[in-house]
């Protein structure tokens, strides 16, 4: 069994839980408290000097970075190439939605909403970006169901990952009708969604408590 040091809240994390689940792949849980700082502990640190979630230990391979482990998930342990395609123009594909989820998607939500979060104003300039990192999804769907290719690869499942928390601090989609379209499908069709939900909820009880931590300061 596959150690995976994570927390529910983060979207990382619910990107592996739900590429394990889609797989097939059982992970031994192993919660990290990151308002204790529990990933700054000696022996977290000495697995992952990077001290960050989620991360794989799998049989002593340890691993981060969630892209670099659903990839290795599927490489290792999935019985066809049908979420990762082997194809390379295929793969290519979902490579580029890989990084756009990480260097452009969340990176939006992270320069708009951490802020906030942490008690400081909210930025018209970053939210207007949101709004066209939103119309880019909306074009990337256009006249197709799927992110990469014609069927669930592991660009849908991050991409629902990161749509998913947006939608968590009530971003409304509802302005881009083929990521509206897409989100319901992908919700029916991705294995592990239930726990992705669960996530989402300590993810929403997190800023709530941040917030209310913040108001009492």
């Amino acid at each position: 069994v596959m150690d995976f040091y994570y927390h529910p809240g983060s979207s990382g994390c619910r990107t592996v839980l739900m590429t394990a689940k889609a797989l097939g792949v059982e992970l031994n849980k192993k919660f990290v408290n990151l308002r204790e700082r529990e990933h700054l502990k000696p022996e977290f640190v000495k697995i992952n000097p990077q001290h960050t979630i989620p991360t794989i230990v799998d049989n002593g391979f340890a691993l981060w970075e969630t892209r670099a482990i659903v990839i290795y998930l599927v490489e290792k342990y999935g019985k066809d190439d049908s979420l990762y395609p082997k194809d390379p123009q295929k793969q290519a594909l979902v490579n580029q939605r890989l990084y756009f989820d990480m260097g452009t998607l969340y990176d939006a939500f992270s320069r708009y909403y951490y802020p906030i979060r942490d008690g400081k104003d909210a930025s018209p300039e970053h939210f207007k970006n949101i709004e066209n990192v939103f119309e880019l999804l909306n074009t990337f769907l256009e006249g197709q169901d799927y992110f990469a290719g014609d069927h669930l690869t592991l660009a849908d499942i991050a991409i629902l990952s990161s749509v998913s928390t947006f939608e968590a601090v009530e971003f409304d989609i509802s302005k881009y009708p083929n990521v509206v379209r897409w989100y319901k499908m992908a919700q029916e069709v991705t294995p592990g969604w239930d726990e992705n939900l669960a996530g989402l909820e300590s993810y929403r009880r997190g800023v709530a408590e941040r917030k209310a931590q913040l108001n009492k300061n």
